[in-house]
């Protein structure tokens, strides 16, 4: 199963690309959307939107998987800014016909880490260790997109192991 893991964020958007098979996880393609911080919200929206529709059809996924809204009482622009990201790239995902699927934050971190706080630093080792990387992926909001993108893998291939057992 191929599997586009999306860390949005309106400044640099995360994306990783997974080929699942068993237990076996494979890197495909990783990176990040940028859109211009001088642009008018709409442009930048217009970009990310465009951007990830290409990426998408580029890189057929399966599934996508995008980090649950949340919000940081220290931060609640960000998680406004992130918002706006976010339903741009609901709208491209939806408009490609592609599974979308969410995941709260503290969930990806205890699958990957088995920790739901886990640093930043903790999840880039982890990930890095888990696609058998020389180098950790760059950004952290890469290294987030992997991480979302290895935790369905491994509920979707959980859920088939249980209907095995039916």
């Amino acid at each position: 199963m191929r599997i586009l893991g999306i860390d949005p964020g309106l400044g640099i958007t995360g994306y990783g690309l997974i080929d699942s098979c068993g237990n076996d996880v494979r890197l495909m393609e990783a990176g990040i959307i940028r859109s211009n911080a001088k642009d008018k919200m709409e442009k930048r929206l217009a970009s990310i939107y465009k951007k990830v529709i290409s990426l998408i059809k580029d890189t057929s996924p399966e599934a996508v998987v995008l980090e649950d809204l949340y919000s940081h009482y220290k931060h609640p622009k960000t998680s406004i800014l992130m918002g706006h990201a976010r339903g741009a790239i609901c709208l491209a995902v939806e408009h490609q016909n592609v599974q979308l699927v969410h995941y709260p934050t503290t969930k990806i971190k205890k699958a990957i880490t088995g920790r739901g706080r886990a640093s930043k630093e903790q999840m880039q080792r982890t990930v890095t260790s888990l696609l058998g990387l020389k180098k950790p992926p760059e950004p952290f909001d890469v290294t987030d997109a992997l991480a979302l993108a290895i935790t369905h893998a491994n509920i979707w291939r959980h859920r088939n192991d249980l209907q095995d057992f039916r």
